[in-house]
């Protein structure tokens, strides 16, 4: 049917794009939704959002599993940071004021997707090889493997808040910080990123199933995951093709476009 199609097509869109800058994709998916079915309420499309990021970070995290470029280390350690935060932010959804929290969030967008352009890692990956596989043994492994742990778990803590909370999945946010505060290479990032948001979502998306949320939303959910699936091993593929520093350029310009229609979602909405 068109529409099925429709539903695939976009789903691949996601995919491709959230796997390529390890975002997962839930900051298009989000608005899309929202267009398409305006009368859904904001935890059926933020169930149906996690649910394909989810695949899609699956579906990417084997690619990028196959690459050799996932630092399992920091990704198991930010993963156990950042469950607790989604769960907190799914008990806390109903406390806070949606259209404030569009407002700071969709500002915070837009101030990093600046910055990133304005500065796209040219210091870290203006040259970058493919890195080497991780060493079994620690005190080999490389130094951007091993430091600012503890850092990054509390922003993992963070990261696994916002993405429960909007159903974004957290790569926007997870990514840059990766890269500019924890100096992982932008390859590592992109993949690690794709790792922990597999398990973050996978939560968000247990959690939305309990309660019901895809009830009426079960056979949307399955088409555009079906795209997000195929569509991750494209991205996947294609950031071996592309330099680094385009990687970061088409982050920021993913987080802009985001910002910006984030903020008109919630001028839009009533106080």
């Amino acid at each position: 049917m068109p529409g099925d199609l429709w539903l695939v097509l976009l789903g691949f869109g996601v995919g491709t794009l959230g796997t390529l800058i390890g975002a997962g994709g839930g900051f298009i998916l989000v608005p899309a939704l929202i267009l398409i079915y305006p009368g859904d309420k904001p935890e059926i499309v933020t169930a149906v959002s996690l649910a394909v990021v989810f695949f899609n970070a699956f579906s990417g995290t084997i690619a990028y599993a196959r690459m050799k470029r996932i630092d399992y280390k920091s990704g198991i350690l930010f993963t156990i940071a950042g469950i607790p935060g989604a769960l907190l932010g799914a008990h806390t959804i109903s406390y806070i004021p949606r259209r404030s929290f569009e407002i700071l969030f969709s500002v915070l967008m837009l101030a990093v997707a600046v910055y990133l352009m304005m500065r796209p890692g040219r210091d870290l990956v203006a040259s970058e090889p493919p890195p080497p596989p991780p060493s079994p043994d620690p005190a080999a492994r490389p130094p951007f493997l091993t430091r600012r742990l503890k850092l990054g778990m509390v922003l993992s803590l963070f990261v696994g808040y916002i993405a429960n909370l909007l159903g974004i999945g957290g790569g926007i946010i997870h990514v840059p910080a990766l890269i500019h505060l924890l100096k992982f290479p932008v390859h590592v990032a992109t993949a690690t990123s794709h790792f922990i948001l597999a398990f973050l979502a996978l939560a968000g998306t247990i959690e939305h199933a309990a309660h019901g949320d895809f009830a009426e939303t079960a056979s949307r959910t399955a088409f555009l995951a079906l795209g997000a699936v195929v569509g991750a091993q494209v991205g996947a593929r294609l950031s071996t093709r592309i330099r680094g520093p385009w990687i970061v350029r088409g982050l920021a310009v993913a987080l802009g476009l985001a910002g910006i229609r984030i903020l008109f979602m919630a001028a839009g909405r009533h106080p």
